[in-house]
């Protein structure tokens, strides 16, 4: 399960098309030339997203691969 104290660089080993969905929602993680690895709840924070919709999506999406 994902969840917002997941580090991103893990969750990005374990889920690579993870990154292109957070790109789609204007998260960009590695690809900006910053690469950022911290949690991602942070990074969602930091967006000024609803983190528990995103969580939500992202193991929709990706928690059952």
């Amino acid at each position: 399960m994902i969840s917002v104290d997941d580090n991103v660089e893990e969750l990005l080993e374990k889920y690579p098309k993870v990154n292109r969905f957070l790109m789609r929602r204007g998260i960009i993680c590695v690809q900006c030339g910053e690469t950022y690895w911290g949690k991602l709840g942070d990074l969602i924070d930091e967006k000024g997203l609803d983190k528990e919709k995103l969580i939500a999506e992202l193991n929709s999406e990706f928690a059952e691969l």
